[in-house]
């Protein structure tokens, strides 16, 4: 590209007679500058800008650089930057494009691991850095890019070496907070006058110059709405729960998300964020607030939602609860979905699609990665919306008559259909912690009809640690001698619970109610503090096109706390994944609810074992024999060739009795008790080595699928909860193990001839750095592989999920699917994604597998 066009892009977003960034050339050296800058724009973030052909590569890293090798942080690739821009540190006018302070937070030199032109083109740049505060190996990982996004989205990870941190060492970005020009904060470098462009000394003209522009005339108020002062709030619309999405026209399905409702009141400049009770909880999202603040409205009352996006892009009230613990929160997004008054007239009369219309045109384009979001929409399909959204773990949707107007309260022009169902419940008792002090074990949960408290059960999983310490702390506060339920709790329900004044608030995910009315496979999300327990009822069903069948409350006990499936568990409030709050009794819930789906891939198979008795974060161990104390559920069988007898289970019994005795993960084997010489499936495990995306396992998983068409077999895919993919192929059991992992190692093997350069089929470490390893191992006799449906041993409670091909588009991770939204996946998938597996009569092919075809040279 010619230098002259370099910087076309940077320059038409500047005025340079207003901002004092330099305009700058593109030079035609090689030089190895980069720069990190802390910038205070409509959202803090920090610019990664790294020095190749003559510019600064640019990208806008939202939460800042970690030395966490595990944190990814996400880096939206902005325009191409001159190198003097690294000079720069003072203030962007306000109304300019990236308004705000600017600081030179590092600087120094970068190093590419391999040719930096080809690492951008595939979407992977490693390299080093030598600054005064980063230093050490990085990585640089392109994302898919998402429908409707203008930019290209990046992961900046820290790597393994000696500079990297734990979680616990103290963070970069509060350890060195300071210039590296100048020493100066951020606040210092805002009141410096000589930092700050003016056109003339500090007046009214001048104060002028630096104020935010007026808005653009297609941005101001439509036609119709009537002029009125700026109220103080107004009580936000609520929607009624439905069983499915409306089917008729004229209306507009959206996003469901999980976080705070705040109403954003804007006046001069000044920015007011309040809940739906009319709190004021501005300080609670100061990011949020500045953000809002430079729209350059001025009057304004908007609608929305405030969330925190985990890994995948879900919103989290989990995550967002974490986020606010202590302090401000820090990485909020608002989602806007509905404008009430704009600059003098009142829009809450206007049909919601002319709101919605002028909303967007208010609010920056959601490609721009910043802290305001629309919340956007699709007209027609809402229940093919819905599948997806429940396919992709999010928490359902929102349908909004297009032509309604603004109403308070809950009523029939909102309906918001659930992928799981949860609800807000009252806190009437809890019962201590079995396995810790001054901790909860569960809460004893109720509604209240018409004044008086109804008892629903109990919840006694989703509480990390430092939420059951707050809760008991919060709760032994609230303590009372008397229970605060209107009737009388059955025995088995009261055991062991203390009383208290009904005045917290939880918001809870359940499966669904039982027959006698309790709350059946509940977990605890958080606590919601921005509404009164006394407005706390059970939710309203919409009727849409047909009436929703529920089985009548009756009088009776809840099922007894600790027993599932049958099975007894001991210390069921045992937390085993520390950061989900994810207890025994919960993983236990967790299998019963999806038997059908976990157990034709476990039962009647030898299984191999991964126990961690205290969690996931605690010391596991594979055991693959029987040992003391074993539950009567799980079989002990012996077989020829083994010098002990194998583990198996027969039934849900079996599973919850692996649960009770630590099992975080299930591995059988690829054959089954009844012919355990003869494999009735292969496996092909795709495992990426280091700068090896998720994308690039996805292509490796196809690559094998056609493979094996050629060689007449159909394959199936599924995610293994770790980093990779499973290919796994259904056999009627006619070959022997040695035949059939030379069958799965000649394909591995002609994978890694092909391409060199992207798969290997050896299993030392230093020969999978950049490839992928195509393993074929799992395929010998007494080997093992996790089991669909299975979960695994690693942060987040994942769990190894079966998909269709046409799926792994969607799929932004081997991790995507955990124990907290795989349930509500399966209960919306529109057929099973592995329908077919075990009716599929297929055998391997005579002699070795047929050559595939080379596949054409790839554009470099």
């Amino acid at each position: 590209m010619p230098m002259s066009r370099k910087l076309a892009e940077y320059r038409r977003k500047r005025d340079f007679a207003a901002t004092p960034e330099p305009t700058g050339e593109a030079a035609s050296g090689t030089g190895d500058s980069f720069v990190v800058q802390k910038h205070a724009a409509t959202r803090l973030h920090y610019d990664f800008r790294l020095e190749l052909d003559g510019v600064m590569k640019s990208w806008a890293v939202t939460k800042g650089p970690s030395l966490v090798p595990g944190d990814k942080r996400l880096a939206v690739q902005t325009e191409d930057h001159p190198i003097a821009y690294n000079a720069f540190e003072g203030v962007i006018p306000k109304g300019q494009y990236g308004g705000g302070t600017v600081m030179i937070w590092d600087r120094g030199r970068w190093f590419p691991e391999f040719d930096p032109h080809k690492g951008l083109a595939k979407g992977h740049l490693e390299f080093r850095l030598e600054g005064e505060k980063l230093h050490g190996r990085w990585h640089l990982v392109r994302m898919r890019r998402r429908p409707r996004e203008k930019h290209d989205n990046w992961l900046l990870i820290k790597a393994e070496d000696d500079e990297a941190r734990t979680p616990e060492e103290p963070d970069i970005l509060d350890e060195a907070s300071r210039s590296a020009e100048s020493g100066r904060s951020m606040e210092e470098i805002a009141k410096a006058a000589d930092r700050v462009w003016q056109s003339k000394p500090r007046d009214s003209a001048a104060a002028k110059a630096i104020a935010p522009p007026a808005r653009k005339a297609a941005a101001a108020p439509p036609p119709g709405g009537r002029r009125a002062a700026l109220p103080d709030f107004v009580p936000p619309a609520l929607a009624t729960l439905a069983d499915k999405p409306p089917a008729t026209k004229g209306w507009l399905h959206e996003i469901k998300f999980d976080g705070y409702r705040l109403e954003a009141r804007i006046r001069g400049g000044e920015v007011k964020l309040l809940t739906r009770r009319g709190l004021d909880w501005t300080e609670r999202f100061p990011v949020i607030a500045a953000a809002l603040a430079g729209l350059g409205v001025d009057a304004a009352l908007i609608d929305g939602e405030a969330v925190v996006e985990d890994a995948e892009g879900r919103s989290s009230f989990g995550a967002l609860q974490e986020d606010l613990a202590g302090h401000p929160s820090r990485h909020s997004l608002f989602y806007a979905f509905d404008l009430l008054h704009l600059d003098g007239k009142d829009m809450t009369l206007l049909p919601l699609r002319q709101r919605k219309e002028t909303l967007a045109k208010l609010l920056p384009p959601n490609g721009d990665g910043g802290t305001l979001r629309v919340s956007e929409h699709i007209e027609g399909d809402g229940a093919a919306m819905l599948r997806h959204a429940c396919r992709l773990g999010l928490e359902g949707i929102v349908s909004k008559r297009a032509d309604s107007r603004y109403r308070s309260g809950r009523g029939h022009d909102w309906l918001k259909t659930k992928c799981a169902l949860r609800e807000e419940f009252v806190i009437g008792g809890y019962v201590p912690s079995t396995v810790s002090s001054r901790m909860i074990g569960s809460l004893v949960l109720g509604y209240f009809d018409k004044g008086r408290l109804v008892h629903v059960g109990r919840v006694g999983t989703g509480f990390t640690q430092a939420t059951a310490r707050d809760l008991f702390s919060r709760l032994d506060g609230l303590k009372q001698v008397k229970s605060p339920f209107a009737a009388r709790l059955p025995t088995e329900a009261a055991r062991g619970v203390r009383w208290v004044a009904p005045e917290l608030v939880a918001e809870i995910e359940y499966r669904s109610w039982t027959e006698d009315a309790m709350l059946r496979h509940a977990s605890f999300k958080g606590l919601r503090e921005d509404k009164p327990a006394e407005e706390v009822t059970r939710e309203d069903r919409a009727m849409v096109d047909e009436p929703v069948e529920e089985a009548p409350a009756k009088a009776g006990s809840a099922a007894t706390p600790g027993v599932v499936a049958g099975v007894k568990l001991t210390h069921p409030d045992r937390v085993l994944w520390a950061e989900q709050g994810l207890t025994k009794e919960g993983l236990a819930a967790f299998y019963a609810d999806i038997a059908d789906w976990l157990l034709p891939h476990v039962v009647g198979r030898p299984l191999a074992l991964v126990r961690c008795p205290s969690g996931e974060q605690a010391q596991c161990f594979f055991q693959k024999h029987a040992w003391a104390g074993l539950h009567p559920a799980i079989r002990s069988v012996p077989i020829a060739g083994e010098d002990e007898p194998v583990l198996a289970v027969a039934d849900i019994g079996g599973v919850v009795g692996l649960v009770q005795a630590g099992v975080l993960e299930i591995h059988p084997w690829g054959s089954t008790l009844d012919d355990v010489e003869r494999p009735d499936r292969l496996i092909f495990d795709f495992d990426p080595g280091e700068r090896r995306g998720f994308a690039d396992v996805i292509a490796g998983a196809r690559e094998v699928r056609e493979r094996l068409k050629d060689a007449g077999l159909e394959s199936f895919v599924k995610t293994t909860g770790g980093k990779g993919l499973h290919v796994v192929v259904p056999l009627v059991p006619t070959v022997g193990w040695d035949d059939a992992k030379e069958f799965t190692r000649k394909i591995a093997a002609a994978m890694a001839a092909d391409a060199p350069d992207r798969f290997t089929d050896r299993l030392p470490k230093k020969d999978r750095v950049g490839r992928i390893f195509v393993d074929y191992l799992r395929n010998g006799r007494g080997a093992t592989a996790v089991a669909a449906y299975s979960t695994r041993a690693r942060p987040g409670a994942p769990v190894s999920t079966p998909l269709a091909w046409d799926e792994l588009a969607d799929v932004q991770s081997a991790a995507a699917f955990t124990v907290a939204n795989l349930r509500s996946r399966l209960a919306h998938l529109g057929r099973d994604p592995w329908e077919g597996f075990f009716d599929l009569r297929q055998s391997l092919p005579d002699g070795a597998p047929k050559p595939r075809r080379k596949p054409a040279p790839r554009k470099r």
